[in-house]
Order: C-alpha cells, then sequence, then structure tokens
C-alpha cells in the first residue's frame, strides 16, 4: 500500500496537522513535565510513540524487513533519530525551565535553519517571497525572545 493512498491530503494538509498537534505537544509536554525529571518524560513520549507507530504501520500494512532497506537510508534516518532525540531533551528541558508560551517561539527558529541547511546541503533555491518569509519569521522570533527592560 503506498502513502498516498492511506489518507488523501496535500503536503499542505500534512503539514497544517503536524502545527496543530506540535502546538499541542509543547501544552501537554509542559502539564507533563511539571512534577517529574524533563528526561524521562522524554523516554515516556518516545516509548509512547514508538509503540503508537508500531500499531500504526501494522494496522495500515506498510511494514516491510527494515533489515531490507538501503545503507543510505539507515545511516541518514538514523542522524535524524539522533537529532530528534537530541531535540526532544533539549525542548523538554526549556519546558521545564521556561513557559510554553516562551519556548515554542524559539523551537520554531528550525524553519529558519530548515531553510539554510536545504541551501546549504541540498541545494535548495528559495524565491525572494521565501526568503522574505523566513526573515519575517526569524524578526518575529527575536521579538518574542528578547525581554523588554
Amino acid at each position: 500500500m503506498s502513502d498516498s493512498s492511506i489518507v488523501t491530503l496535500n503536503w499542505f494538509g500534512w503539514a497544517l496537522l503536524s502545527a496543530f498537534f506540535a502546538a499541542l505537544t509543547a501544552i501537554f509536554a509542559k502539564v507533563g513535565v511539571a512534577q517529574i525529571n524533563a528526561d524521562l518524560a522524554t523516554l515516556i513520549r518516545t516509548g509512547l510513540i514508538f509503540l503508537l507507530l508500531c500499531l500504526y504501520v501494522t494496522a495500515t500494512r506498510q511494514w516491510s524487513n527494515p533489515l531490507t532497506l538501503p545503507a543510505h537510508s539507515w545511516l541518514f534516518l538514523g542522524l535524524s533519530g539522533l537529532a530528534t532525540g537530541a531535540s526532544w531533551l533539549c525542548y523538554f528541558r526549556a519546558l521545564q525551565l521556561g513557559t510554553a508560551a516562551q519556548v515554542a517561539p524559539i523551537d520554531k527558529f528550525s524553519l529558519v535553519l530548515v531553510v539554510i541547511f536545504a541551501v546549504l546541503f541540498l541545494g535548495e533555491r528559495p524565491s525572494l517571497r521565501e526568503w522574505l518569509g523566513i526573515a519575517l519569521i526569524a524578526s518575529g522570533v527575536m521579538v518574542l525572545a528578547l525581554k523588554e527592560p
């Protein structure tokens, strides 16, 4: 079964859902780390994600033997997993120390970094309009990050 036959949303619909669930993640995580260690909270969250994805991949019949995947895929999915884990550890620690309204906008500075990394490493070439949007996001992050005197 191909990915496109699961649900017929385009990239924009999936991206909106991603933003929605990321927003819920910040709120739920802030409440969840209130009385426990942030690293333990990250472990619990990761375990739940693992179980949910195992059920989902099995239920949608997308399972295939991971040992048959190309080494290139393993390498970059492994690196992505390490980066995700590091990001989550930092995110939960930041949520434990700051407010969700402080942490989430700074975390979204990743949008700016993604574009810069995509230009440097993937050869992508954003248009002038796209660079303007990225500059506005960066400016917004700075406005939210800087405290009033």
